[in-house]
């Protein structure tokens, strides 16, 4: 048991485990992001909910299946998302999952397709939040199926404690470089900018992790060989193989591979002051040229809590203790 193991049984033994739904839009990030909440013993995993937006579905799905049962949660549903943004991700950042499935460890690894279940995203996300209090709904993708959920049955925004969204770009530029666009979103939010704002203007408890805080944690050469030190932990190695992937971004002069949701996603086992947060409020644009954009409105806003300063060595340091499974 590793240092970190002691620390997370301590918790998990003093207090309740935090319920957790996981909505993701299968990218490397976001495969990366689930085999990190389940390294958390505080954390009971109540389902884990696909957006088809960064991923072609299909593969997105047999990669979730294939981690859950790598750490023995074939009991975690799965839910299929069936709604579409109106902003496409570019097909090879979609194709990813593909080349994820076919790693070593994950092309011999069994899965079983019945844990997809009958329900599709939205409403899994919908009778998780009617029969349980208190729960934390973790996004790494865009923010539709919870949207979906919430328009069906509003009083189920009751069952929520938080949302912590990997979404929005508020003092920084976006990552979005689209042709008719002016550079200023970030692409979960720009996915379906609709659904983004819904969410910015629901009143709920949000956590936003933006790019104002992503910014300072590349996926570099040095993280990746200390990650590779420690191949002989069965999850250390596979996330190593996961991160390789995305190597063609690093260095690149228009694009780096960032540890987005893999921050989002350390929010919910961190002790709490390796990331600094400012209520900000602020709104999301729905049309061109500035479409998904999270920008200040101080008269008009929607108080959010943002993240922006980030202890880069602490949240290194404790997802590499994380991933020694």
């Amino acid at each position: 048991m590793t240092k970190q193991d002691e620390i997370n049984k301590t918790k998990t033994s003093a207090s309740e485990k935090r319920k957790v739904v996981f909505d993701h839009d299968g990218g490397v990030d976001d495969l990366l992001s689930l085999m990190l909440l389940l390294s958390m013993d505080h954390v009971e995993l109540l389902a884990v909910t696909i957006t088809p937006a960064d991923c072609y579905l299909s593969d997105a799905t047999i990669s979730t299946l294939k981690i859950l049962a790598m750490f023995g949660r074939k009991n975690v549903p799965v839910g299929l998302g069936n709604i579409h943004g109106v902003n496409a991700f570019p097909a090879d950042w979609r194709a990813q999952p593909k080349i994820c499935n076919v790693l070593p460890d994950m092309l011999t690894q069994q899965y079983d397709p019945q844990q997809v279940s009958d329900l599709q995203a939205d409403a899994l996300i919908k009778s998780c939040l009617s029969t349980n209090q208190d729960v934390t709904v973790l996004m790494t993708g865009p923010s539709t199926n919870l949207i979906a959920a919430i328009e069906s049955q509003p009083d189920i925004k009751e069952a929520i404690e938080q949302v912590v969204w990997m979404g929005g770009a508020v003092d920084v530029p976006g990552n979005v470089a689209m042709y008719n666009h002016d550079k200023s979103a970030e692409w979960n939010a720009y996915w379906d900018p609709t659904a983004s704002q819904k969410l910015i203007a629901s009143g709920l408890n949000i956590k936003l992790i933006s790019l104002d805080a992503t910014n300072c944690l590349p996926v570099n050469v040095d993280f990746l060989s200390q990650l590779a030190a420690q191949k002989h932990y069965p999850i250390s190695s596979l996330a190593c193989q996961f991160w390789a992937t995305t190597i063609n971004t690093i260095p690149s002069y228009e694009f780096t591979y960032f540890m987005w949701d893999v921050l989002a996603t350390s929010v919910l086992g961190l002790q709490g002051n390796e990331i600094e947060f400012q209520t900000v409020k602020i709104d999301v644009a729905t049309e061109e040229p500035n479409e998904g954009q999270t920008y200040r409105d101080p008269d008009n806003g929607f108080a959010i809590d943002v993240a922006y300063n980030v202890n880069r060595d602490a949240v290194l340091n404790y997802i590499l203790e994380q991933f020694k499974r």
